[in-house]
């Protein structure tokens, strides 16, 4: 019998009011993985009501006790760290080592935040007038909604649910249908740490679940991340509605590797970051700017490493690259790929599913490289989110860097190159949220902003101390104990 899962709401397991549920199958070979709820308004109501609730008392909790729950879930997730991962790889289909690192991340990030909890530090500064104390604090917003994509189902909530919850933020948290047991183990922990009631609940459903999330006039934040067309029309909500908003949308990254470059380290740096997680990430390197005299040896080298490539389930050791998250993905892919040949792009290698009859049970897709790609074709310009790259020659770093400006979005670059100035002057002139020189596009560590510029977000951060700015106000406090009215600049004449 398939096994049922619940929203957790004020401290508690519930069915949901809607009396409706959903399913979840491995994307591997199509196994059921159990039924969720498919939450109803009532549903989402309840969840805010118990955060507002419960908004006040967490709020008051002093900041270290608060941290002492984050970190029992950090050690909690560090012993069962093989039955977490093997869960997401079950889900949503990334090989089990990149599940460990999934894994590995929230845990990260639990730490780190845990860690703010004696720290969170505001400012003190020199007053201008006698007798007057001056500083900055910060405050929580509020009830924070955190609404996340499925590709990393544990690492993303941790993102936010734990600098959200550290800063005395109370959390309704609505993961991806596409992702909801890894959801489900992190609230289970957070329970069994001794999180009081209403301060995290968590509610499953789908786009009609987040939609009356995000509408409901208690919320004091959305944080989002997932596709540029949901965020926006979130945005635009939230600025009608003055609602802090916190948006991460998605990526069309580039790999420059200029003719100075060492080839093999660029080979691999690419492979790792075009096709791991079957391209399913908001930093995989969907492009490829490759300077002309290199262009054919770099073409042949990956395309040799793309057919070696093993595709099969996740949790068998000898795969490298697992399915992609569910048909409607599969389907997006070929379209993509489909475009790309309409437009005059030709296909190096792959841009098919397998006719392998064990992998026709599963939502795979070859690793795929288009050469004679222009850099304003559709390809090269939209986030595909599957193992598909591009080939696009440059001339110099110079047009390397305008070609890699140019797209709606801004999240990741990374240059090969063994000229320092040529490495300092692209991380100038790059206008990406994050660059990586000599190493792929992927990577990122906690105690370090997180996020991009255009497209890809608002402008705020997950991660290190800017994810305290994201989910915090600050608050400017004067203590005058002169002992007479003090009239600021006019005293000051």
């Amino acid at each position: 019998m398939t096994r049922r899962f619940l929203n957790y709401i004020d401290g508690k397991w519930r069915e949901p009011k809607s009396e409706q549920w959903f399913q979840r199958e491995n994307p591997a070979n199509g196994e059921a993985i159990g039924s969720f709820p498919n939450s109803g308004p009532n549903d989402v109501s309840d969840a805010v009501g118990a955060a507002v609730a419960a908004l006040e008392r967490w709020q008051m909790t002093p900041a270290p006790r608060r941290a002492e729950i984050l970190f029992r879930v950090g050690e909690m997730m560090v012993a069962r760290k093989e039955d977490l991962s093997r869960d997401v790889t079950t889900e949503m289909g990334k090989v089990l080592k990149e599940a460990r690192g999934d894994v590995q991340e929230a845990i990260d990030m639990t730490y780190y935040a845990a860690g703010e909890g004696r720290r969170m530090f505001g400012q003190v500064v020199p007053s201008e007038l006698p007798n007057k104390f001056a500083m900055a604090v910060r405050q929580p917003h509020g009830v924070v909604a955190a609404i996340t994509p499925w590709n990393f189902p544990l690492a993303i909530p941790c993102w936010k649910l734990m600098p959200a919850l550290v800063t005395g933020n109370t959390v309704v948290f609505k993961p991806s249908p596409y992702s909801p047991l890894s959801a489900s183990n992190l609230i289970a922990l957070l329970d069994e740490a001794g999180i009081p009631p209403g301060v995290v609940n968590l509610v499953f459903g789908e786009d009609e679940t987040g939609a009356a999330l995000v509408e409901d006039p208690r919320l004091n934040m959305i944080s989002f991340t997932g596709s540029l067309e949901v965020g926006r029309e979130i945005g635009v909500y939230c600025a009608r509605n003055s609602k802090r908003v916190h948006l991460e949308m998605g990526g069309k990254n580039a790999i420059i590797v200029l003719d100075d470059a060492d080839v093999e380290l660029a080979i691999e740096g690419a492979v790792w970051s075009a096709f791991g997680t079957s391209g399913q990430r908001c930093t995989a390197a969907s492009r490829m700017i490759v300077q002309k005299p290199l262009a054919d040896v770099f073409a042949e080298k990956l395309v040799a490493r793309a057919k070696g490539l093993r595709l099969g389930d996740g949790l068998d050791p000898q795969t490298d690259v697992g399915p992609v998250v569910n048909q409607p993905q599969l389907e997006k892919i070929q379209q993509y790929v489909n475009i790309g040949v309409g437009e005059g792009a030709a296909i190096a290698y792959g841009g098919s599913r397998p006719d392998n009859g064990e992998l026709a049970k599963g939502y795979f897709f070859q690793p795929t490289v288009f050469v004679d790609v222009r850099p304003e074709m559709r390809i090269a310009q939209e986030e595909i989110f599957g193992p598909v790259t591009d080939i696009i020659l440059c001339s110099d770093l110079e047009e390397a860097v305008r070609i890699n400006n140019n797209v709606p979005y801004g999240l990741v670059t990374s240059i090969y190159t063994r000229d320092v100035s040529k490495a300092f002057k692209a991380m100038e002139r790059i206008t990406t949220g994050i660059v990586y020189i000599n190493a792929g596009t992927i990577g990122a560590e906690v105690h370090l902003p997180f996020g991009g510029t255009r497209g890809t977000g608002s402008g705020d951060r997950e991660a290190g101390q800017a994810a305290l700015d994201s989910y915090t106000e600050w608050k400017t406090v004067y203590i005058d104990y002169s002992g007479r009215l003090q009239k600021a600049q006019i005293d000051l004449e």
